[in-house]
């Protein structure tokens, strides 16, 4: 099993999908507890839902799962929202707050040191690549990271969350234009509800990524599963009709951040002139 798989396109999108993935190597799946290997915690058909939308998009997708180790974490485990719960880098409970381990199994720093190594590191790698062959050859690179989650976790937040959660760690992860063309269109999504930098502002890949005055734009896209999904439960499947109603929407939003990448170009390199 390859940790990462690149769809590479000529356009100046890149789709980043960290959670994607359900793969967990054997010598953990054993240690793992019956709520572990459910894998609930998947961001269930978010490749599917993004295949196809925008032809020139570069996607990048890890192949395992959050519960190997998280790829939208901080690889030196600091906390993305520091007194509140959330998620680490290798987890050891669910977004319910229950053990994913067996007593005792749970992997020890060496482990999360050497998981790391052999699946965070490869897919920041193949993702940093994309986003500098895309910028060399547009001037510019724009990170959409795509994701999804339960519409009600209560470890996590209070009450149903919105369908659309646009986070760029309170505006500083790119251009304005970008910003306020995504939550201009999930704002006006019929039928839909939104939030921008609401719970979730965006993981550390959008953070780290983020550098609108290097040319490098991220932003975040946290969808409810009741969007897309039949159930929120096993078997976590996919709803074709729900699904091809939001896709309507997704497209219209990376074709407005396509369509925004050469003015954005233009100004990178009028700010780096003046500089």
């Amino acid at each position: 099993m390859q940790p990462v798989e690149v769809s590479r396109g000529d356009g100046p999108l890149v789709l980043g999908v960290p959670h994607a993935g359900t793969f967990v190597p054997g010598d953990i799946k054993t240690r793992l507890n019956e709520t572990g290997r459910k894998l609930a915690d998947t961001d269930w058909h978010v490749d599917r839902l993004y295949a196809g939308l925008l032809p020139g998009a570069t996607m990048v997708k890890a192949n395992f799962h959050r519960y190997v180790i998280d790829a939208n974490r901080d690889p030196e485990g600091v906390s993305l929202y520091p007194g509140q719960n959330t998620t680490t880098l290798c987890p050891t409970t669910d977004f319910d707050g229950r053990p994913l381990y067996e007593d005792g199994q749970e992997p020890d720093p060496a482990e999360i040191d050497a998981r790391r190594v052999s699946w965070h590191a490869p897919y920041h790698a193949a993702l940093a690549a994309e986003l500098e062959r895309v910028r060399a050859k547009h001037g510019i690179a724009i990170l959409y990271d795509c994701h999804s989650i339960r519409s009600q976790v209560p470890f996590l937040f209070e009450g149903p969350l919105p369908d659309f959660n646009t986070g760029t760690n309170n505006s500083t992860t790119c251009a304005p234009e970008i910003e306020t063309a995504v939550v201009g269109r999930t704002g006006a999504a019929e039928g839909y509800t939104s939030v921008l930098n609401g719970r979730f502002k965006g993981g550390w890949t959008t953070r780290y990524y983020g550098r609108p005055e290097e040319g490098l734009h991220a932003i975040q896209m946290e969808l409810a599963q009741k969007t897309h999904l039949a159930s929120e439960d096993v078997p976590f499947a996919y709803d074709p009709a729900s699904a091809d109603r939001l896709r309507v929407h997704l497209k219209d939003i990376l074709c407005a951040l396509e369509s925004l990448a050469p003015s954005l170009a233009n100004k990178t390199i009028q700010g780096a002139t003046h500089d």
